[in-house]
């Protein structure tokens, strides 16, 4: 057994082209997509008068997912029109309207955002009124009203995966994730395909002949493949981590670890994999295909709360690449704890011994 992880890595060091190109197309890939500009920051253009924009400039530029920047009406429109912002706002005294270029994902946080400090300027003014009528200081009840807000005692927001409430969406987080665990599949799919290539050419015919046994040579494979493929993952993530400043939000180390599931699952599919092809012209054919339709399906390109086709979904659910970004997603841009993890975790858990172990059972059965 450490005689041929030791061959491994000699291989490796020998040629290690393979790993070097599918890790450097995933950071130019994410870099190329979306740059690696602050991480959750979306800019949105504001017009609104002088009286309005002293009123509201204050409330809203606080905003941890939004940057929202004041500009005139004309350049506002000229923005939306050549395609530099998603939607732009218009505010008034007592209402406000959203100019829509492209149908975002962020449209439904952005017009809560606003409607909200609309919804609050209004409390005031009513709860001002009020103190008026009843002969009471407007200003001393209003403050009083706002102190008692921030000394809430309890303060309770339960969200999940499968919650129906507005989404947040990290550009950056899900680039990183989306084209690292897609490349990811790759690099760890032709490490697998090894095991095909030395059957076929009767390589395991000789070592069967030798103490070693069969059960040792799956083993020793089926290691060198995750851990080559997890070195990847993680060196792209330390890449955008310690180049880029992307944080993860402060849990990076968690992220890395919770992705070993990942990196099993993506093992265990190729073995599955190489299991079904007959030789290895099929199985380049067959891991472009299936590669490319799980990151597609599993929300590695474009995020799954924008896709509303229900078989589409459907498939999302049997796709291990999904779970692999929900674990991302989940600690760095909803920051749950890690008892919420316990379900995509099991998930890819689950597939990685339901495709380890049909994958190996044809494979002895068809004497591969």
């Amino acid at each position: 057994m450490k005689g041929i992880l030791y061959s491994r890595v000699r291989e490796f060091i020998r040629q290690p082209f393979t790993f070097l190109i599918f890790t450097a197309m995933a950071v130019i890939f994410a870099l190329l997509v979306g740059g690696s500009g602050p991480a959750g920051t979306i800019v949105v253009p504001v017009y609104g008068d002088k009286d309005i924009q002293e009123e509201m400039k204050s409330e809203i530029q606080n905003q941890e997912y939004f940057t929202f920047e004041w500009v005139s009406k004309e350049e506002l429109e000229t923005r939306i029109n050549d395609g530099d912002a998603d939607v732009g706002i218009l505010l008034y005294e007592d209402d406000f309207d959203l100019i829509v270029g492209v149908e975002s994902t962020h449209l439904g946080m952005i017009r809560q955002t606003i409607q909200q400090e609309y919804v609050e300027k209004e409390q005031e003014m009513k709860i001002q009124e009020a103190a008026i009528q009843a002969g009471l200081n407007e200003d001393e009840v209003l403050e009083s009203y706002l102190a008692s807000k921030e000394d809430s005692l309890i303060e309770i927001e339960k969200t999940s995966f499968q919650g129906e409430q507005d989404w947040l969406y990290d550009g950056n987080i899900h680039r990183i994730a989306g084209f690292s665990l897609f490349f990811a599949i790759y690099t760890i799919a032709y490490n697998v395909l090894h095991i095909l290539v030395e059957k076929r050419n009767g390589m395991w015919d000789r070592m069967i002949l030798s103490p070693l046994k069969k059960t040792e040579m799956y083993i020793s494979n089926l290691i060198y493949s995750f851990f080559e493929g997890y070195i990847q993952i993680c060196l792209i993530f330390a890449i955008f981590h310690y180049g880029f400043n992307i944080d993860f939000n402060g849990r990076f180390l968690e992220v890395l670890l919770l992705l070993i599931p990942y990196v099993l699952a993506i093992v265990a599919l190729s073995i599955l994999i190489t299991a079904i092809v007959k030789n290895s012209e099929q199985f380049n054919a067959v891991i472009s295909i299936v590669a490319v339709s799980l990151a597609m399906i599993g929300g590695a390109f474009w995020p799954l709360e924008i896709v509303e086709n229900k078989f589409l979904l459907f498939l999302a659910d049997l796709n291990p690449l999904k779970y692999g970004l929900e674990i991302v997603q989940g600690l760095s841009v909803y920051n749950y704890p890690l008892a919420e993890m316990v379900q995509p975790v099991s998930v890819l858990l689950f597939m990685t011994v339901l495709f380890t172990g049909i994958g190996i059972h044809l494979m002895e059965r068809r004497h591969i």
